[in-house]
């Protein structure tokens, strides 16, 4: 028995020397801390930059009246395809149309739907997608010019602030918007001519 024993111990030990398992490396981010002392926060709120911000307003005020101009035409074509409708319809109600002109009238009124749906599709989306993209633009040049307001007052990081934004709290001592929107409106003939 202890024959069995000290052969099936043997055994044991030889199986775990042949497999042996390979260390686990540290699999921890070497980050290096570079420094702590002088460390320059600021932020500003998002808010502020999209109501201060002259270009910003000034493109949000033309994509506005963009919008007003494609709802204004909606409602001319709608209107337009109304009156079709009604007019037709007292004609037909008065007797003033054959068969043969009713179902004229029918196809004429679906044709002018579809129309008015087409429009309002593809110009509706024409303009959703020229609105984000002058947006996005700006957004990248807010971006551009915070790098820039940094490396003039030596700011090691920027934050911004904004409602449902990630930041909970920050002390208002590192508030910059006012200054950070008063750049950004001095140097808006620059910031125009890169768009």
């Amino acid at each position: 028995m202890i024959k069995l024993l000290g052969l099936v111990f043997t055994l044991a030990l030889f199986a775990a020397c042949s497999n042996p398992t390979p260390p686990k490396k540290d699999q921890t981010p070497k980050v290096p801390i570079t420094r702590l002392d002088g460390l320059k926060i600021a932020y500003y709120a998002n808010d502020s930059v999209k109501k201060y911000f002259e270009f910003f307003k000034k493109e949000e005020a033309s994509a506005e009246r963009i919008q007003k101009r494609f709802e204004k035409e909606l409602q001319k074509r709608n209107e337009a395809y109304e009156n079709f409708i009604v007019k037709k319809d007292q004609e037909a109600r008065a007797g003033l149309l054959s068969q043969n002109e009713i179902a004229m009238v029918q196809q004429k009124a679906q044709q002018l739907q579809n129309e008015l749906l087409q429009y309002q599709q593809t110009e509706g989306a024409r303009i959703e997608k020229q609105t984000l993209s002058s947006l996005e633009a700006i957004n990248k040049k807010v971006e551009l010019w915070g790098k820039k307001y940094c490396e003039k007052h030596h700011i090691d990081l920027l934050l911004i602030q904004g409602q449902g934004g990630q930041i909970n709290y920050i002390n208002k001592k590192m508030d910059v918007t006012k200054e950070f929107i008063n750049f950004l409106n001095e140097n808006q003939s620059n910031i125009e001519k890169e768009l």
